[in-house]
């Protein structure tokens, strides 16, 4: 059995929307405005390491109502400043904080 490699670019835009919660023209906005991680292919899948990315985007404009400015400075900064390993390890923080939260404490970006 092949070990899973979270590298791989496997799942569309609308399957991690319902990983997530969240509306897929919300994430295509996100995507829009250049918050996710940039795919240049044309099947535009993303990988399980883009996931966490997205639940951070999703965490900030969601939960904490950073608008995409912010959220862009907010990415730059760790992109900037920390390793692969520390921003792994912040974005696994931030997944658990994300599973703590209910519904009503995340709303749809596009209801704000």
């Amino acid at each position: 059995m092949a070990l899973l490699n979270n590298e791989k670019n496997v799942l569309p835009l609308s399957s991690i929307a319902e990983i997530l919660t969240a509306k897929p023209r919300t994430l295509k906005m996100y995507e829009e405005k250049g918050l996710l991680p940039n795919k240049e292919d044309t099947k535009k899948l993303y990988s399980i390491n883009d996931v966490k990315a997205i639940t951070f985007v999703h965490y900030l404009a969601s939960a904490k109502k950073i608008n995409a400015n912010g959220i862009k400075y907010i990415l730059e900064i760790l992109e900037n400043n920390m390793d692969e390993k520390s921003k792994n390890d912040f974005l696994h923080a931030v997944e658990s904080e994300m599973e703590k939260l209910s519904g009503k404490d995340v709303l749809d970006a596009e209801e704000i």
